[in-house]
C-alpha cells in the first residue's frame, strides 16, 4: 500500500510588517495566550500531523529566533526578505522539498485564528488527492492563506519574484484547486491584534 503523501509546514515570519504604526512594536511579538504570536504560530504547526516545521525569518531575526527558543524545529535565515514574500516563499519551500516534502503548506505567522485542526484539514485534503491538488483555505468565498503546494510546483515557486504570494501561480498552475472552507484572516494592525484577542508589544 502506498504511503500517504507527506507535508511539511513553512512559517512565513521574514516581513518587516509595514503596515503596522511605527510604535506599535513587530506584529509577530505582540501576545497571545501569553506568548509572541509568532512562537504560538510555530507550535500550532508543530500540533498538527505535518512531517515537520519551518520557520523563515528576516525582519529583526534575532527576536523572532529568541521567541522560537526550545522549539524543535527547522529556522532558515531569508537575507533578501526586503525583496518581498516571494524570496521567503522560494527559500522555505527549496527547504521542504529538500527534506522529502511531497507538499508545503504555507502558513504565515501573523493567523492567530488558525488552529492545529485546521491546517490538519488541509493535510487531509492533500492526502485524499494523492499529493497531485494544491489545497487553498477559503473565508467568505475568498481563496487565501494557508495553502498547500505539491512539490511539482517546485521549480515555478522558485522562479517568483518581488512582493507577490502564491495567487497567481495557484491560478495559472493547471492542477485541480481543493478549497476548504475555514474563515481565517491575517492581522496587519495593532487594531486588527487587539480585536483578535492580542496585546500588542511595543518597541523600547
Amino acid at each position: 500500500m502506498r504511503a500517504k503523501p507527506n507535508v511539511s509546514i513553512v512559517v512565513l515570519a521574514a516581513g518587516a510588517a509595514t503596515r503596522m504604526s511605527s510604535n506599535s512594536g513587530h506584529k509577530l511579538l505582540a501576545m497571545f495566550d501569553g506568548m509572541p504570536l509568532v512562537r504560538r504560530s510555530a507550535l500550532i504547526a508543530k500540533a498538527s500531523t505535518a512531517l515537520s516545521v519551518i520557520v523563515v525569518v528576516g525582519h529583526r531575526q534575532d527576536d523572532i529566533r529568541e521567541a522560537l527558543t526550545g522549539l524543535s524545529l527547522h529556522v532558515i535565515p531569508n537575507p533578501d526578505y526586503r525583496v518581498g514574500i516571494s524570496s521567503s516563499l522560494s527559500a522555505g519551500f527549496a527547504a521542504a522539498v529538500a527534506e522529502g516534502a511531497d507538499g508545503v503548506l504555507i502558513l504565515l505567522a501573523d493567523m492567530p485564528g488558525v488552529s492545529a485542526n485546521n491546517l490538519d484539514q488541509l493535510i487531509d485534503a492533500f492526502q485524499v488527492a494523492n499529493g497531485a491538488s494544491i489545497v487553498c483555505a477559503v473565508s467568505q468565498g475568498n481563496r487565501g492563506n494557508p495553502v498547500i503546494l505539491p512539490r511539482s510546483l517546485n521549480d515555478s515557486v522558485l522562479r517568483l519574484r518581488g512582493d507577490i504570494g502564491a495567487r497567481d501561480l495557484i491560478r495559472t498552475s493547471g492542477l485541480q484547486v481543493i478549497e476548504v472552507e475555514m474563515g481565517t484572516t491575517d492581522v496587519d494592525t495593532a487594531e486588527a491584534i487587539v480585536a483578535a484577542g492580542g496585546i500588542p508589544v511595543e518597541d523600547c
